[in-house]
């Protein structure tokens, strides 16, 4: 049966009040917790709202409100003040969620609005030319999480990766990691500074000497060859190189390529996996290459008048659906852009029927958003299935000062290495804390430490704390359903039962809202409502009614605690 808390009930029981003394009023409910204990657990401001329509006394209006109230959650109701009606609950209205979570189990909170549609969510999608870093790791812990909260809502989630393995940065990556190895090999370079300077790129070049020897080796002279000066043409003298490596080497350059792409996403998969972090599909960029994809969408965008051609090259009408200027999607060399191949990657997507796809970008994307929209619209897509949550960057401070990062120059801290440093829960939860649109400080020194002030720390605590207590009790739990929960009347236990009786519609906002930092949020509190009630209260005391009732309502915390750590892909240890 589903568990209706009783502010869910409140809001059903005042439906029907309104309905009766205002029919076919679409006036909001709204059920809030009064500042002041001393005025009710609840309040609801209807009458105010109804009053202007029904042009009557607010106070009047509240009255016929309550002849119409009925719901068993209540105690008792009064008016105050304008119009405010303020709701007393029946102790058994709280205790009645105790049983339901034991029942339950880690089924509690989990609802069916998503049963029978489909999400797909894309996250993290890094280029593979280097490692991880700190925040690739933010953009990993937000959808990894929010990708469990949609599942607690009853969608069937995929969850997938697009690998970026065909452009630019892929021979940028494949190019320095020859000019690296042929360091190795004796000849004398000056290495780029606008190729990747990381010593993951040194451990490559490491690993084709170590199994290909020379094979690769060319001379310097030819490698540099009527390359335009870096000084004055820094991006020109790379794509030179790249051409030059190519013509060089010629179909050992795929191996190049294909092992400096193995090798990093390989590094990359094992990075997220021990993070917690896995994925249903990982996308390849050029499988919408070698089947035609792109072709078809440009062909299609084409049919319908919005691409033309302009000094060779092909551009897209983005202005037309909002976008600040118009887009190259194939350039004068016949080489398509990377928007070309988003614009067929999206359309592939809705073609896989997806009710609805979620992609999660770096902030600095924001302005992409209306040119992917406006192509999917023109090539004929309903775009509003298309969401777009973006995160911000996240900056790590140790001991009060920023850590510098910069992926080219290979200044970063690497998600592994935060992950070694702080360990997963407290990276997981770090990131979830703040929404995904706000910048995110990483305080490491406060990730470490084993103190109140540490959130995750303090919250899996509660959970250890509950451990410790059954564990000395060492009974029968099945017994606890039993359980006279009438005896849970002393304030802490109250507040205790109160947030347990929010945690479904918190996974239902977290899902609604794509927000699972209000999760997070709700642990904090959950957590300090049971560090409350452990310190006002014993839990094995002589009397034994007493004491299942309060084991009860702490096996139910600890319930709650594990489902809401689990959807942040965070551990809830026995002992701390």
């Amino acid at each position: 049966m589903t568990y209706l808390d009783p502010k869910h009930q409140l809001t059903l029981a005042f439906a029907r009040a309104r309905d009766q003394i205002a029919p076919g009023s679409q006036a909001a409910i709204t059920i809030e917790r009064p500042r002041q204990a001393s005025h009710g657990d609840h309040a609801c401001n209807l009458a105010m709202q109804l009053a202007k329509t029904l042009k009557r006394n607010p106070r009047e209006v509240a009255a016929d409100l309550l002849a119409a109230l009925d719901s068993p959650v209540i105690a008792r109701a009064e008016i105050a003040g304008p119009g405010f009606i303020n709701l007393f609950l029946h102790p058994g209205a709280r205790q009645a969620i105790v049983p339901h979570i034991l029942t339950a189990g880690d089924s509690f909170g989990r609802s069916t609005a998503g049963a029978g549609k489909s999400i797909q969510i894309e996250f993290v999608s890094a280029n593979p030319t280097g490692p991880l870093h700190v925040g690739h790791g933010r953009g990993a812990a937000f959808g990894a999480s929010l990708a469990n909260v949609l599942d607690f809502a009853g969608y069937t989630v995929t969850r997938e990766y697009y690998v970026n393995d065909a452009g630019r940065q892929m021979d940028i990556l494949a190019l320095s990691t020859w000019l690296r190895y042929l360091e190795l090999q004796g000849e004398i370079l000056a290495f780029p500074p606008n190729a990747y300077q990381g010593d993951y790129v040194r451990d490559m070049a490491r690993g084709i000497q170590s199994a290909h020897g020379d094979r690769y080796r060319r001379p310097a002279a030819a490698v540099y060859a009527h390359a335009p000066a870096v000084e004055t043409e820094p991006d020109a003298h790379l794509d030179h190189l790249i051409a030059n490596a190519k013509t060089l080497l010629g179909a050992d350059y795929d191996f190049v390529h294909g092992y400096a792409l193995t090798e990093q996403l390989g590094d990359c998969r094992n990075d997220l996996t021990e993070f917690g972090v896995t994925f249903d599909h990982w996308y390849s960029e050029r499988t919408l290459h070698d089947a035609g994809l792109i072709d078809k969408a440009i062909t299609q965008l084409q049919k319908h008048n919005h691409i033309y051609e302009q000094n060779g090259a092909l551009w897209f009408r983005s202005t037309a659906f909002g976008d600040e200027k118009d887009r190259v999607v194939k350039r004068d060399n016949g080489i398509y852009t990377y928007f070309a191949a988003d614009i067929a990657y999206h359309l592939n997507k809705f073609e896989r029927g997806f009710d609805r796809v979620i992609d999660i970008w770096g902030a600095d994307h924001h302005g992409y958003i209306s040119r992917v929209k406006g192509a999917l619209t023109a090539a004929g897509a309903d775009a509003e299935r298309l969401t777009v949550a973006l995160v911000q960057f996240a900056v790590l401070y140790r001991e009060g000062q920023k850590v510098p990062m910069s992926t080219r120059s290979g200044q970063f801290v690497t998600l592994r290495e935060l992950r070694h440093e702080v360990g997963n829960d407290a990276c997981r939860f770090f990131y979830v804390l703040r929404k995904s649109e706000q910048h995110l400080d990483f305080d490491l020194d406060l990730a470490k430490s084993q103190s109140n002030e540490n959130p995750i720390y303090y919250i899996q605590y509660a959970h250890a704390r509950i451990c410790r207590v059954l564990a000395a009790w060492d009974g029968n739990r099945s017994d606890l359903a039993q359980a006279d929960l009438s005896l849970l009347a002393e304030p802490h236990a109250m507040a205790l039962l109160e947030r347990l009786a929010e945690f479904p519609a918190t996974c239902a906002d977290a899902a609604r809202d794509l927000a699972p930092h209000t999760v997070a949020y709700y642990l904090k509190d959950l957590a300090a409502d049971l560090h409350g009630f452990y310190t006002a209260c014993q839990f094995l005391v002589d009397d034994e009614a007493l004491k299942n009732a309060r084991l009860a309502l702490i096996t139910a915390t600890q319930q709650v605690l594990r489902s809401g750590l689990a959807m942040l892909g965070v551990s809830a240890p026995d002992s701390m």
